[in-house]
């Protein structure tokens, strides 16, 4: 068991620090959206590869810390169900919707985005505008990092639920317990 919370915790750790590295995109997205306003209203120009480089920062921002977000419980769920729910309960929950619903999810984004991606990778694709960005290529490679990560995240969030459901909770570091404990377990 203590072998199962060392993975989770190391996969915690890498989504926290990609989480808390990619999260720091926001900044540069705003700053590069209020440039490209200003250049075309107070100087009536702009530049094609900067408008397409805010909408490109977002994208790849939000496919990054889609597992931060898993992480931090952050993520939609029924809380009409899952708040009043004992510990147990809630552990059996995240088990059956992460090998039910997670993990499919990540392997069909995975599947049928692999051939996208590679041939954009191969292309070496770059914006479709004339004089925009080069490299969109990396931008649609953060497709299989989002199913990647949230993939890892679901085995983490898995390996909570069972150390839970086996009356090992001591093993799950007091961050990544659930929210909303209850009374009656």
């Amino acid at each position: 068991m203590t072998a199962l919370a060392a993975v989770m915790n190391a996969i915690n750790t890498l989504n926290r620090i990609v989480g808390n590295t990619f999260m720091w995109l926001s900044v540069g997205i705003v700053l590069v959206c209020f440039w490209v306003v200003v250049e075309r209203y107070l100087f009536s120009t702009t530049r094609l590869w900067m408008q397409d480089l805010y909408p490109w920062m977002n994208g790849v921002m939000f496919t990054a810390v889609a597992g931060y977000g898993l992480y931090r419980n952050d993520h939609v769920r029924v809380d009409i169900f899952f708040r009043p729910a004992s510990t147990l309960r809630k552990a059996w929950m995240d088990l059956t919707g992460v090998c039910v619903f997670l993990m499919p999810f990540a392997y069909v984004v995975w599947v049928y985005s692999f051939t996208f991606v590679n041939r954009s990778i191969g292309l070496l694709e770059g914006s479709a505008n004339p004089g925009g960005m080069p490299g969109l290529f990396v931008l649609k490679s953060f497709i299989l990092v989002f199913a990647a990560l949230i993939a890892l995240q679901g085995l983490a969030m898995a390996i909570r639920s069972i150390l839970i459901i086996a009356d090992r909770e001591d093993l799950v570091p007091p961050d990544y317990r659930y929210q909303y404990e209850t009374e009656s377990a």
